[in-house]
């Protein structure tokens, strides 16, 4: 039997209790259940059932699921599942793709509330793009669009950001036509960049004076209205990011993005290169120079306290549609597009990128003979928790941390 692919859960529980002992205190719900359902997640622990080649009597354990969204081995599956419903959102059109990025100095408050702030940046995104893009100087028209919310850099540091995904047009202000946006170019970015900035600043500004910014420990200072002005006029004195990358082609194309980054975790478990000792080896692109892939060594306890910065808050929707692909009007506008751009059928099925399916192709065909079918021949629960007493280690729920 081949060794096992080098998984975050690895690290998890080679370390997960040395991190609890440095960082436990701090540790939101989110954290906590993150870093111990990822931990279990296709163990013993939760379960499983036994497979049986319907052929060739070959059997096998599968364990079941965590099911968490920040599991790099459960949002494959989400991100298959999500992906069949979008094909009937496409348009026979050219895509463009959008990103705004939060400057560094606000990181920091994001981080001690994220679930207002991470709301704050898809709300200044979408109304930054709605705003321009319905200006007659510009495309003037109804734009329909997905956002997808990145908290994280190559280098896992906090980084937050929104990938927007365009269709190049939209709908007359009257409904009655398709306005095209100009081939290769959708909206000027300095532009956005700007009314971006000023609109989430404004935001940001709104949500603190309505007391739904509290701070504490080293932000402690900001909790006084004038530092806290201080800190937004500097902002407003520099240049925000707002990224526009070339456009993509068909709809084709558009599916193989989306299912890249819709469901996309800080790390993936294939980056993975070696974890030796108390370090983690794993590669990443230095984007300051040409997207180079280098690889970066962390301690293991860093590894993961940097991983733990991009679990979200429990509900928060980090996918989200706006426009004339809003859920409330999807259906009514997106037909209405496809009869102004006579685009009477479907675009065509789009076969799953490799990256999306790894772990699961061919997870009903025998492993053995490779012609049978994997069926169900018995389940076993979990083994129960025990609740009392003291806080259980990674080495008390079954796992040898040696």
């Amino acid at each position: 039997m081949t060794r096992p692919r080098l998984e975050v859960a690895d690290v998890f529980r080679c370390h997960g209790d040395a991190f609890l002992e440095r960082y436990g205190d701090g540790l939101s719900r989110e954290q906590r259940r993150a870093l111990h359902d990822i931990t279990v997640c296709r163990t013993a622990a939760l379960g499983g059932h036994v497979e049986a080649c319907d052929r060739c009597g070959h059997q096998q354990v599968a364990y079941n699921s965590c099911r968490n969204r920040h599991c790099p081995k459960c949002q494959a599956t989400a991100a298959a599942d999500w992906m069949e419903s979008r094909e009937a959102e496409l348009l026979p059109v050219e895509y463009f793709h959008v990103v705004f990025t939060l400057p560094a100095a606000l990181g920091p408050i994001a981080l001690q509330n994220p679930r207002v702030v991470y709301g704050l940046l898809f709300k200044a995104a979408a109304e930054t793009l709605q705003r321009i893009a319905a200006d007659p100087k510009h495309l003037g028209a109804e734009v329909g669009f997905l956002a997808v919310l990145h908290t994280w850099g190559q280098n896992l540091q906090h980084h937050p950001h929104v990938h927007c995904v365009v269709p190049g047009g939209g709908l007359s202000p009257d409904g009655s036509r398709w306005v095209p946006c100009k081939p290769g170019f959708f909206l000027p970015v300095r532009v956005l960049s700007r009314v971006f900035r000023g609109k989430f600043l404004s935001l940001l500004e709104t949500a603190f004076d309505q007391g739904k910014l509290p701070f504490h420990g080293k932000l402690i200072a900001l909790a006084d209205p004038t530092e806290f002005r201080r800190v937004l006029a500097a902002s407003a004195k520099t240049e925000w990011v707002v990224y526009a990358k070339p456009p993509f082609g068909g709809p084709e194309q558009v599916l193989k993005y989306l299912a890249r980054y819709t469901h996309r975790v800080a790390i993936s478990n294939h980056r993975l290169v070696a974890l030796e000792g108390d370090e983690v080896e794993f590669l990443w692109k230095d984007y300051a120079h040409e997207g180079k892939q280098k690889t970066m060594t962390l301690e293991a306890i860093e590894f993961i306290r940097r991983f733990l910065l991009h679990i979200l808050p429990a509900g928060f929707v980090r996918i989200r549609h706006y426009g004339f692909l809003a859920n409330r009007v999807c259906r009514e506008k997106l037909e209405r597009c496809r009869a102004l751009l006579e685009a009477g059928t479907k675009a065509a099925p789009v076969s799953q990128p490799e990256e999306i399916v790894e772990g699961q192709a061919a997870a009903h065909v025998c492993p053995a003979c490779g012609e049978g079918r994997m069926i169900i021949v018995e389940t076993f629960p979990a083994p129960p928790v025990h609740r009392k007493g003291p806080r259980p280690t990674l080495e008390t729920v079954g796992f040898d941390t040696s």
